[in-house]
């Protein structure tokens, strides 16, 4: 297991902090522009998009690739910064369809997200998005 440093909750309330820090979970911070953490196995990984859905961070949900049908499990912050990824990897790709190939500035998201996987989800990478 881990815990979160630094993660904003959405919505920031006083409930919802108290219920992080009621469950486990330290270092919840309120504040904008800040790095956000998470501890998981022992790593400090840094989160790549603060917009990101990152609640019930340690929850393990289970993804399929849409193009192999390869499944993998994964933890639920791994699979927000997924959905980022693929999110970003559509609106580009619609983008680019209109105004021309790598003209789209989600390619910078798609990219982070992919670099982010390599680094600290080498097999889900692999599976997912290779």
């Amino acid at each position: 297991m881990g815990y979160v440093k630094n993660i904003i909750v959405a919505p920031c309330d006083n409930l919802s902090i108290a219920l992080f820090r009621d469950l486990g979970y330290s270092g919840i911070n309120k504040r904008k522009n800040m790095t956000e953490e998470i501890y998981y196995k022992k790593k400090k990984i840094k989160l790549p998009f603060k917009d990101a859905d990152y609640s019930d961070p340690f929850e393990m949900e289970t993804v399929s690739n849409p193009f192999s049908g390869q499944s993998i499990a994964m933890p639920k912050f791994a699979v927000a910064v997924y959905d980022v990824t693929m999110g970003s990897t559509h609106i580009a790709e619609r983008y680019d369809q209109v105004h021309g190939m790598g003209a789209s500035p989600a390619w910078k998201d798609v990219r982070k997200g992919l670099d982010w996987f390599r680094q600290y989800f080498a097999k889900e990478y692999m599976v997912l998005l290779d």
